[in-house]
Order: C-alpha cells, then structure tokens, then sequence
C-alpha cells in the first residue's frame, strides 16, 4: 500500500489518502499527528527515554499537499525532557506538538490498573466493519477507509459511546514501519469521529487539539478506542477515549471540539 507521505524536497508530500472527512482539500488529523510524532521520536534522547505525552494543536486545517516539519528538544535532562514539533505548510505553521519525554526504568511491581478499568476490549477479529461518515467517490482516496480499518467492539454508532478497534494498513513514510507512538497519534484522533452524538448531516464537530497520555507503550498494529463525545449548549464538545491494545488500557486522549451546524 501507498505511504501516506512521500519525502519531497525540505519535507513531504502527502499522498490524496491523507484526506478527512470534512473537506475534501484538507487532511484527517490523524496523518499530521503522526507526521509530528515521528519528528518528535527521531530527537537524540540522553538514554532509554520514551515519550508519555503528546499534545498536537490544530491551528487550522492542514491542506493536502507539501507540508515540512521541524522538531527541538526545549527542555533536556537524563529523566525529564520536553520537546517540541511544528507542521508547516505554505510556509505558515499549522500545527504544534509539544510531547513529554521520560526516562524508561525497569519496575515490574509498579505496575497496577484498578480493575474497574482493566477490562479488555472484545478482541478486533470479532468486531464488525465501522460505518464510514463520507462515502468516497469512484477513484477517490480518504483516510478512512483507505489508510485504516475500523471494526466496532461495542457501544450503538451515533450514540455518543462507542468502543472499536484501529489499525493502519500501511506505512506513514515508505520503507518505515509505524512505531508504537506513531500509531497511537494516527488512530487515537478517530475518537470524535467513532463516538459522534450529534447527527452528521447536520452538525459539523472538528477537534481543535488532540492530547495522549501513556503509561505503556502498545503492542501489536490494532489500537482500540473506548470513546465517549459530550456536547455543551455553547458549541463546545470534548471527545476522550481509553487506549487499548490486546492486554488492556494503555493510556487516554482527548480532544476539544468545535461544534457548529453545517
């Protein structure tokens, strides 16, 4: 399958499959998410460190087309780092990460998850196939259901709680296989999309933001989202998700929304 960016000049390009489900010209959040924390990821690192939070800032709809990124440790240390990353494309910033980067250690009786909330998903071979929100046309390329695979675990499409499985189907760059961080940025930006509460013919509800917060690093290609979407009078929703993968929760994110009618 296609990388989602190909190397071009000082930065990517990105391939049509990089599109969202709102404008056709414009990315789905997920490809620029994980752009940004493979930036981040390649920073030296002062030993074993591993990223344990990421937060991207949408300061506009990313366009499909040629994007660079630069990224800069702004905070070293041997067990404390901060770093940051920005997406440009036409020369203006679009988006900024900023990402919390610890030291690994080795303390298997640390580990603990209250059992309310260890609960494994039903596992992905026994989900069914998620609805897309945007039909493509004949010949066209869109994220979903080009890049991922979506299948439902449980929870009713539309009703504001739904829990489903994701994975990529291919590679973000070519020849790269998606690390571990680089999945969790793509997939964990579906949260809005599969809890959606409002109906979408409708009702437009575009995440400003996306936040991850991990306490282990995943394992295997799906990601599964436990999400749930509330909505204010204001227009201001907020989408968060419980990250699993096969053995259980491995983290949280969410997102703030902007909710408007079409």
């Amino acid at each position: 399958m296609t990388a989602l960016f190909e190397p071009a000049e000082d930065g990517f390009a990105a391939h049509p499959m990089t599109r969202g489900p709102w404008d056709a010209r414009m990315m789905h959040g997920g490809a620029p998410s994980a752009l940004l924390a493979r930036e981040i990821e390649r920073l030296p690192a002062d030993g074993d460190m591993v990223v344990a939070r990421l937060t991207v800032d949408f300061l506009g709809a990313v366009p499909i087309g040629q994007v660079a990124v630069r990224a800069e440790v702004v905070k070293p240390g041997r067990r404390f780092q901060i770093l940051e990353a920005t997406l440009l494309a036409g020369g203006r910033t679009i988006c900024l990460a900023r990402a919390v980067r610890l030291r690994r250690g080795n303390l298997p009786g640390a580990a603990a998850t209250p059992a309310a909330a260890s609960d494994p998903l039903p596992a992905p071979e026994h989900g069914e196939p998620f609805p897309p929100w945007v039909q493509p046309g004949e010949g066209e390329a869109m994220f979903y259901p080009g890049a991922a695979e979506i299948r439902r675990a449980r929870g009713d499409v539309g009703a504001g709680s739904v829990a489903a499985w994701v994975r990529l189907r291919g590679e973000l760059v070519p020849g790269e296989p998606p690390s571990p961080l680089v999945r969790v940025a793509a997939i964990a930006d579906f949260a809005n999309g599969l809890s959606w509460i409002l109906p979408l013919d409708g009702w437009s509800f575009v995440n400003t933001d996306l936040t991850v917060h991990l306490h282990r690093e995943p394992e295997g290609e799906w990601i599964g989202l436990d999400a749930r979407t509330s909505v204010g009078e204001a227009g201001i929703g907020v989408a968060s998700a419980t990250l699993h993968d096969r053995h259980g929760p491995f983290g949280l994110c969410a997102q703030t929304l902007f909710v408007d009618p079409r």
